[in-house]
């Protein structure tokens, strides 16, 4: 039939254009407008084959494949179906399993059926080889599509290249279209602070009460005379001094202090310590429970009715990005637009930067129907949390006219 189908592989295509902005294959590194992207794939197939579109086909890996929100939004797109096959981890990096033979069959079965006169492929692996020759063979004009390469060589599979009856290499113009690097310099978590009080306790001399008891051990635990024994003819060597103290030498230490101390005549240590916690306001005493205004503060469930639950799935799998930044602000402007109280709003911001138990853990929840678990071992990564909370607080921001300040600055 004349009509042309696109078949894509989203590893490729998405990591080549990665390369190409970011420096790096990594997909973390870019943001893609899918419905841009998925337009101008569309207009680019219909004018190079001159044939309208069928359908677009779009192959990528999932955790267990379980779609991603990318995959949910674009398989709620026009004449775009989504085929996901598994990504596993193995020697610490994420591969892709089952795309390229599913790319295959897709390929070789719409080719038998005469379902279209042109294909076009937007791959690089040359897995495909096969079942680029048996479309061919069936009469199928195959276009080959690559993506412009970051070092200018073919990121392609020459055989590919080879075989193709058409190929167009998609530019950093195009590609610009609908792909963006990231910003660097947006919403991350702080490094992390110097720790003084380790370096002071790794250089504190050992006590002589450690070092008496070093010279006393007994001769089955001292090092062995070989260990010691001059090599070639050299001069013997003393026995090793003991650089990082033990946890044994750290309480010998400590005990020798409070002696110290109460010689001296100072008050003793308290008894009981005081759990603490930090943030931008400096160290501050940690209740043992949440104080009463904000364990009465309303969950978003609990202010939401089944009309709106279905309103937000719908603007989660088609307006929603996804970006941990963005899904804190979207959770935060549903709650407050839902709040009846507005004096729970006011309480809650001057809570910051400490979210409450429950609406935290509410927030978090949410944040893992994005796909935020994914390739993370079922665990939020500490920045994506970060991100979460600081789009969170920007939104409440927003809305009460206060500026929150990220922790850490």
């Amino acid at each position: 039939m004349d009509r042309c189908i696109v078949l894509v592989d989203a590893g490729y295509l998405l990591g080549a254009a990665a390369s190409l902005l970011a420096g790096e294959p990594s997909r973390s590194r870019i943001t893609v407008d899918h419905a841009a992207l998925i337009q101008g794939l569309r207009e680019r197939a219909e004018a190079d084959t001159a044939q309208p579109l069928l359908r677009i086909y779009w192959f990528d890996g999932a955790p267990d494949r379980v779609p991603q929100p990318e995959h949910r939004r674009l398989r709620v797109m026009p004449r775009v179906t989504v085929r996901l096959g598994a990504l596993t981890r193995s020697d610490g990096r994420w591969a892709q399993k089952g795309v390229d033979a599913a790319m295959h069959a897709e390929l070789t079965e719409l080719a038998r059926n005469r379902a279209c006169s042109d294909v076009v492929l937007v791959t690089g692996d040359g897995d495909l080889l096969p079942g680029m020759m048996a479309a061919k063979e069936h009469g199928v004009a195959v276009h080959l599509w690559a993506v412009q390469a970051a070092d200018g060589d073919y990121n392609q599979s020459e055989d590919l290249v080879a075989e193709a009856d058409e190929r167009r290499v998609l530019d950093r113009t195009w590609i610009t279209r609908a792909v963006r690097p990231k910003e660097l310099t947006g919403v991350c978590a702080p490094p992390p602070a110097p720790r003084p009080e380790i370096a002071a306790i790794l250089s504190a001399p050992l006590p002589e009460s450690a070092l008496a008891a070093a010279a006393e051990r007994p001769a089955e635990e001292r090092p062995h005379p070989a260990a010691t024994a001059p090599r070639n003819g050299g001069e013997e060597r003393g026995p090793a001094v003991k650089g990082v103290p033990t946890p044994k030498d750290l309480a010998a230490l400590r005990a020798s202090g409070a002696q110290s101390a109460q010689s001296a005549g100072s008050a003793p240590p308290p008894a009981n310590a005081t759990l603490r916690w930090s943030s931008d306001k400096g160290w501050v005493d940690r209740p043992a429970a949440e104080p009463p205004e904000a364990a009465s503060m309303p969950t978003l469930a609990q202010l939401t009715s089944a009309e709106q639950r279905w309103a937000d799935r719908e603007e989660d799998i088609t307006t929603v990005g996804g970006d941990p930044y963005e899904v804190g602000q979207v959770f935060a402007r549903r709650w407050v637009e839902r709040l009846g109280d507005q004096a729970h709003l006011q309480k809650l911001s001057g809570m910051y930067p400490r979210v409450p138990h429950r609406i935290d853990g509410e927030l978090l929840r949410y944040a893992a129907r994005f796909g935020l678990l994914a390739h993370k071992d079922d665990q939020i990564d500490e920045q994506d949390r970060y991100a979460i909370r600081a789009g969170f607080w920007r939104e409440i921001g927003v809305r009460t006219s206060v500026e929150h300040s990220p922790a850490g600055e």
